[in-house]
């Protein structure tokens, strides 16, 4: 990767005003309105920069269809339901969850869809996707989406909220900035002065950290919206990202071009800028608002438990030898938890309001199949 003409800018920022924080470069990474990475490009599949689980089978987005039905009956089978993906890639998933809902008319009549995208390259590709779909609509925010009952589908979403880093020092800890070294390339600092009683609601692991630890946090905007609308207008919302199911210290802060790891200093806005999700923060700004928490589990459990091996065997006894071996293979990549394997990393959590006590795959009353 080349110098990008957004590294010029931030540095003249950083000139101009001061070392940036790590939240403020990452949504310019992101989301500059000229150069940054999710405004200008389609980054999925072999061609882009990463895979994710809708691209690698269309078994992810038909299992998702099929717990969307699963809710909606627990909800009352409400004759008028938003479906809402935020973030939704290429349209990949909503598609094939789209292709397992019209088994279940009723349902299916009742859909209104909800796109929440930003990036116009990704938006033309969702509506070629999804083109022969009625009652769709695109949004900039899900705050644009009408009122009404709810399921909310938002994979690989959060990863990309910026973050705040902060570092511990013996005196307290100190935001996370980026600046100039002597040789003109970009660093990682520290602001000069402590965050004042900033440890005062840090998680017992986090306060307990050395001197060092860098501890990452998201505000709770997004999460809060989610849980507020459910909570109110009835419906879930189900969440799967990669990352830890505990509030710890640790830098996850990361860059991926052309699927490896990238330097995320170096070519801002060439490269995809993400960071690990911390599923018991969510879970906690969801329950403050008053919605109803379930789980998270692990994507692998979650998958099994909504019957992803009956699936996968249904699919591969119709199908060629080489189409079956790629299905075994993408059965695998989604639940396995070795290396290359999602089913560890991703975790799935669910919110939704109060009177939903049990979710399929995210309660232990609900087992594998119970979603069809």
């Amino acid at each position: 990767m080349t110098d990008s003409p957004l590294l010029n800018e931030i540095k003249a920022l950083i000139k101009s005003s001061g070392p940036m924080p790590v939240w403020r470069y990452m949504e310019l990474c992101l989301m500059h309105p000229r150069y940054g990475y999710y405004v200008s490009r389609d980054p999925l599949g072999r061609e882009g920069d990463f895979t994710t689980a809708p691209e690698v089978s269309q078994m992810f987005g038909e299992l998702l269809g099929l717990w969307s039905a699963s809710v909606w009956r627990q909800m009352g089978s409400p004759q008028m339901l938003r479906l809402i993906e935020l973030g939704p890639g290429r349209g990949t998933m909503m598609a094939d969850a789209l292709r397992a809902l019209r088994v279940l008319p009723p349902l299916y009549q009742a859909l209104h869809i909800h796109m929440v995208e930003v990036n116009p390259v990704l938006r033309e590709r969702q509506m070629a996707t999804l083109s022969a779909m009625r009652n769709i609509t695109w949004h900039e925010t899900i705050d644009d989406v009408p009122e009404g009952p709810s399921i909310i589908l938002a994979n690989e979403y959060f990863d990309v909220l910026p973050i705040h880093q902060m570092v511990r020092h013996a005196n307290g800890w100190h935001e996370r900035v980026i600046d100039i070294d002597g040789n003109g390339r970009l660093q990682f600092g520290a602001a000069a002065d402590p965050t004042p009683r900033f440890d005062v609601l840090l998680p017992p692991l986090v306060r307990a950290a050395p001197v060092g630890a860098v501890f990452e946090w998201r505000p709770d905007t997004e999460i809060m919206k989610l849980a507020t609308r459910v909570r109110e207008q009835d419906g879930a919302a189900l969440i799967i990202d990669y990352g830890h199911l505990r509030s710890d210290a640790g830098d996850t802060f990361q860059a991926i071009a052309r699927h490896s790891f990238a330097d995320p200093l170096k070519a801002p806005g060439r490269a995809d800028v993400t960071a690990h999700v911390d599923f018991q923060a969510l879970a906690r700004a969801a329950e403050d608002v008053g919605a109803r928490v379930h789980g998270p589990v692990t994507q692998g459990d979650f998958l099994k438990r909504v019957g992803i091996e009956t699936r996968a065997a249904a699919l591969m006894q119709k199908a060629t030898p080489d189409v079956a071996s790629d299905i075994s293979v993408a059965l695998k990549r989604l639940t396995d938890t070795g290396r290359g394997g999602m089913g560890s990393m991703f975790k799935v959590l669910g919110i939704s309001e109060p009177r939903l006590t049990g979710i399929a795959g995210l309660s232990d009353l609900e087992q594998a199949g119970e979603a069809s």
